[in-house]
């Protein structure tokens, strides 16, 4: 049984770190800072609803230090999101794509084409004034998209779905 079976120890690896990644469509911030602005409009306009209709009149007295609080927050979330922008990148390869993110958390994903199930395009109002869209793949066994790709131009992000699909119907 042994004298058939090898496990050959691997020699090269292949590192991802020498592959070309392309950077997110600079537009893309723009949509993230919209949403960012309308999220906490609407946190400050439901804080001011609340003081105006439930708050009694001894937490009134605190309302400039709730939006402070929500502004300084809001400020540094925002200079993270700023910070973290450029690190997200992405890699089509022969035989996978990749993605990599984050700022304090550095994370990189490869899905190899063997895995993928099936490959969408997904366009949200705000990304699509800007001529945006996102690349979700899906491999088996699993609901949730396993790689996303917030942020490509719409027409790279179809000519990637195609390629992708090309290549797992093969």
């Amino acid at each position: 049984m042994s004298e058939h079976f090898k496990n050959e120890p691997v020699a090269n690896l292949p590192d991802i770190a020498t592959t070309p990644f392309q950077k997110i469509d600079r537009n893309y911030f723009k949509v993230i800072s919209i949403n960012f602005f309308l999220i906490t409009l609407f946190i400050c306009i439901g804080i001011f609803l609340l003081q105006q209709f439930v708050f009694s009149e001894s937490i009134l007295q605190y309302n400039i230090y709730e939006f402070l609080g929500v502004i300084v927050f809001s400020s540094i979330l925002y200079t993270y999101f700023f910070l973290a922008f450029p690190k997200r990148k992405y890699a089509l390869r022969e035989k996978d794509i990749s993605y990599k993110s984050g700022l304090l958390f550095l994370k990189t994903t490869t899905v190899p084409f063997s895995r993928i199930q099936h490959v969408e395009t997904d366009e949200k109002p705000i990304s699509r004034i800007f001529k945006l869209a996102s690349l979700s793949v899906f491999t088996a066994g699993d609901s949730s998209d396993d790689l996303l790709i917030k942020g490509i131009k719409k027409q790279e992000a179809l000519k990637i779905k195609e390629f992708i699909s090309s290549k797992i119907n093969a």
